[in-house]
């Protein structure tokens, strides 16, 4: 299960462009939480707190629990983190408000083990992966830190799809409406032209 964050905020008064830029110049991040049928709450956080938390690399698939405002801390998970585009600093970020076992969609990073078990990998084949993260949709209490998938048994030319991944109990795909691939083993262009002339010298003896 991915682990809980905790950041410190604080309300801002001021919103806007200007307010913004102030506050970024005090290595400040201005950000908004919203949802669960409440106002959104315009705060601001430690930018060295922030990016410390950014660098985990399960930010976007962990509850972020928001304390300092006052009262109990505001259960969140993060929905959008803007970056400037020289920089990449943090400029803003989006979050929602969510209760202890809301069902929640989150992109979850894909891990492949078994690679030595791999037919395909052994014969020279490259490991082309689709897709580095899932959209699932689980239990916000119970959201997984990432999804392991092993390549044993894949040959060349083989491809790997969500039905064949066994996802944790309570964690469904987001996607449901095809059978989409997540990663395939591919022939390279070495072994494709060897084939090619060992066809062209078979055609010949013929």
């Amino acid at each position: 299960m991915s682990d809980t964050l905790t950041l410190s905020a604080e309300t801002r008064d001021r919103v806007g462009k200007g307010a913004s830029r102030a506050l970024r110049r005090e290595g400040r991040v201005p950000a908004v939480i919203y949802g669960n049928n409440q106002e959104p709450t315009s705060i601001h956080l430690d930018e060295r707190a922030l990016y410390k938390a950014l660098h985990t690399g399960h930010f976007m698939n962990s509850v972020v629990m928001i304390e300092g405002l006052g009262g109990k801390a505001i259960r969140t998970i993060a929905k959008d983190v803007s970056l400037d585009v020289v920089t990449e600093r943090p400029v803003h970020v989006d979050f929602l408000r969510i209760g202890e076992h809301t069902t929640v969609n989150v992109a979850v990073p894909v891990v492949f083990a078994d690679e030595e078990e791999s037919p395909g990998l052994k014969k020279g084949g490259v490991l082309n992966i689709v897709r580095h993260e899932l959209e699932l949709v689980c239990d916000a209490a119970e959201i997984p830190s990432e999804i392991t998938i092993s390549l044993k048994g894949l040959e060349l030319g083989d491809s790997l799809h969500i039905s064949a991944v066994t996802l944790p109990k309570g964690v469904a795909s987001a996607i449901d409406d095809r059978d989409f691939t997540i990663a395939t083993i591919a022939t390279p262009a070495a072994l494709k032209s060897e084939g090619a002339e060992d066809a062209e010298e078979a055609a010949e003896g013929e």
